[in-house]
């Protein structure tokens, strides 16, 4: 009998991580193991291999895959850009150039930021003749020879990617379709994206950065896709493959080949969608996720159980527009890298070590500290990990910071320094959720912290010490949850279209007419890749603004016919958002505009969940052991658990070493830890948990 095995695989900079849940059982098997950076498919593949291994299955087994992946977002950003064209209208040539009006933390950067490199520069922007206006109607037709042209000037240069943002395409696709038909007939091999099927938007700079992005990733993509089938080989191969869309979605590989711009950032959003598993189960609904991996650090709000999404995001220095999580990241992870700048202070990534070579300690780590190496001479991470895989060299770590100590100048301890290692990256990683939560007005510590990755639970019980935020919450296998939430997570397609009305000039039957459009588009897509109409939902919503302003609040429409009392209900919603994001609204003084109507479809799926754990009253599990551990100034003979024996129920009092396969928790002096019946540890300062004993 078949197992129905669910297959989830996240590709980070360090580890890929594997998870394998049997839908039949919900018995759950974690594995990780090394990215290779070189070819990611290996690591992909073997790491599928080793997690049935694990589970005693076999590729019989397996009802379907999914995958998170950066290989959008790397191919631009480390990647050198020098094979992408552009095709505009006849005036518009300079539009990268021009771009925004804005310049990265305010104006008063100005003296020092340098606008980054354009995707394309000016001698390789082509323009057609042609125009149409804003409702889509042809001015002046497009003119082909121009366009035969521009197809025959790329050809000549080896261009092997081309975007195309006509004027207005957003209302009419047709003059950008007739180019594709041209650039494929004068040059068959070049790669073309479209605007109107990217983003069929207005903005004219943000439509052109984005069809660019989806361009230059196309090839990166689908060569990548193709290697993962190959390693799979032809029977793993041959199983459903899905891909995480940076919206909080999965989508068929077949359709990610054709839009790759919506994978820009899959991984991170996989982690916040399984974080917002992890804050329905736990009653923590507002929360602050933190995904410290090898390279990285990735931060998301969660308010009411639910991500913030936004479709104002960028990949590196250039703006996309399209349906993402609200992911921030910063350069601070395990193999985050300790040097010293010019004026002689010391820093800690965003440099990193990566897999290859990896921190010091590691067998063949590279020759400067890391944050893991820090870790490690102070005692607070294991002498192997994943499971004793990687065996760490102490020495080397020690060898390594003491000379650090001698090139900074100061008469310090090689402890001594390891604790300001950590400390830097604590603050890094707190001073961004500061930003993140007060800057919208928010109160940090009305949140809880939800650490996962492999290197977050050494360090966030003290992140959230210094935020004064009410728990730390690590789940269970926290350096796999991103993978966890790969299989948590159901179908997604995005659809859109610009149509700017007045308040006072809203046709009710254009506005029933577009949203049953949109609704159709996403129907066809989804039951293209083979969902069952039955489990599909649909989501309408609206993009809109008081008239005057020029940024727009989405926002969700109601269901049911389009009429008069539809659209009351709509904007009813537009003032409570607003409200809700800036404080005030002007409701009965001023008109509202749309400006984007958007359908989401769903293919609901089903949730994995995370087991209960039997409770066992009257059973304290026993300590793995003790280790002298650094905190505050000296070494503590500190009791050592293994996780797999924490009982639900069961408290301690830190400081303390929690160990699994994967990562290490560790709990500071005055603090309180407690696992919960999922087996989530819940960390809280002694006082605020006194406070809670005190309310039960």
């Amino acid at each position: 009998m078949q197992r129905g095995l669910r297959i989830g695989i996240d590709t980070g900079g360090t580890f890929t991580d594997i998870v394998c849940v049997d839908s039949t059982t919900g018995t759950m098997q974690v594995t990780k193991v090394a990215t290779t950076s070189a070819n990611p498919a290996v690591g992909l593949a073997h790491g599928v291999r080793a997690v049935l291994q694990h589970m005693g299955a076999s590729v019989d087994d397996v009802a379907g895959l999914a995958h998170g992946t950066t290989v959008a977002t790397n191919a631009l950003l480390q990647g050198a850009i020098d094979s992408l064209g552009l095709i505009v209208t006849t005036g518009f040539r300079h539009i990268l150039e021009i771009a925004r009006q804005s310049v990265p933390d305010g104006y008063g950067n100005s003296y020092f930021w340098v606008k980054p490199e354009r995707l394309v520069p000016l001698h390789l922007v082509c323009e057609v003749g042609g125009r149409l206006n804003f409702k889509g109607e042809e001015l002046r037709p497009l003119d082909d020879t121009s366009a035969v042209a521009a197809a025959r000037f790329f050809r000549s240069r080896g261009i092997r990617a081309v975007g195309v943002c006509l004027l207005h395409s957003y209302a009419d696709g047709r003059h950008e379709r007739r180019v594709r038909d041209i650039l494929n007939s004068e040059y068959p091999d070049c790669v073309v994206s479209l605007s109107c099927e990217v983003l069929p938007e207005y903005r004219e700079y943000e439509r052109a950065v984005t069809t660019l992005v989806d361009a230059f990733v196309k090839p990166h993509m689908a060569y990548y896709l193709r290697r993962v089938k190959r390693e799979l080989g032809a029977s793993l191969g041959a199983k459903p493959f899905l891909v995480m869309q940076s919206s909080g979605g999965v989508m068929s590989a077949e359709q990610v080949v054709r839009k790759p711009i919506m994978t820009a950032l899959s991984g991170p959003a996989a982690g916040a969608l399984g974080s917002a598993v992890i804050a329905e189960i736990t009653g923590f609904r507002d929360l602050v996720t933190l995904d410290a991996g090898g390279t990285s650090t990735d931060l998301c709000l969660i308010e009411d159980g639910k991500p913030h999404v936004t479709n104002s995001g960028s990949v590196g220095p250039f703006p996309v527009r399209i349906p993402m999580i609200n992911v921030e990241t910063i350069g601070t992870g395990g193999g985050s890298i300790a040097w010293i700048s010019r004026e002689g202070h010391l820093k800690v990534g965003p440099r990193s070590a990566g897999a290859e070579p990896g921190p010091m300690c590691y067998p063949k780590g590279g020759d400067e500290p890391t944050l893991t190496d820090a870790n490690l001479v102070l005692g607070r991470i294991p002498a192997a990990l994943i499971g004793g895989g990687i065996a760490l060299n102490l020495q080397r770590a020690r060898d390594g910071l003491a000379a650090l100590a001698i090139r900074l100048g100061r008469h310090m301890t090689v402890e001594q320094l390891a604790e300001g290692i950590v400390e830097i990256a604590n603050w890094n990683q707190v001073n961004r959720i500061r930003q993140m939560t007060i800057q919208r007005g928010l109160d940090p510590r009305t949140f809880a912290l939800l650490s996962f990755g492999g290197a977050g639970p050494a360090q966030s019980a003290a992140v959230m010490d210094l935020l004064g935020m009410s728990a730390c919450l690590v789940p269970p296998n926290p350096g796999n949850l991103s993978a966890f939430g790969l299989l948590a997570v159901d179908w997604r397609t995005d659809q859109i279209v610009t149509k700017v009305m007045h308040q006072d000039a809203i046709e009710l039957g254009t506005l029933a007419s577009l949203y049953a459009q949109l609704e159709n588009e996403a129907l066809v897509s989804l039951e293209r890749d083979g969902i069952d109409p039955g489990r599909i939902r649909l989501v309408r919503e609206a993009d809109m603004r008081y008239a005057g302003q020029s940024m727009e609040v989405r926002v969700v429409a109601p269901v049911g016919t389009v009429d008069a009392q539809f659209l009351a209900r709509l904007i009813e919603e537009f003032h409570a958002a607003h409200l809700r994001l800036f404080g005030y609204n002007y409701t009965g003084e001023q008109k509202i505009e749309f400006v984007n109507l958007c359908v989401s479809g769903f293919g609901l799926i089903e949730h994995p969940q995370l087991p209960e754990l039997e409770p066992r009253p009257g059973i304290t599990p026993l300590r793995k052991g003790t280790r002298p551990v650094y905190f505050g100034g000296a070494f503590r003979d500190t009791p050592v658990y293994e996780r797999s024996a924490l009982s639900r129920g069961f408290g301690l009092e830190g400081p303390a070493v929690i160990e699994e396969y994967g990562s290490t928790t560790v709990v500071f002096r005055d603090q309180h830890l407690e696992v919960d019946r999922h087996g989530v540890l819940v960390i809280r300062r002694k006082r605020l948990a006194e406070v809670g004993e005190a309310a039960q």
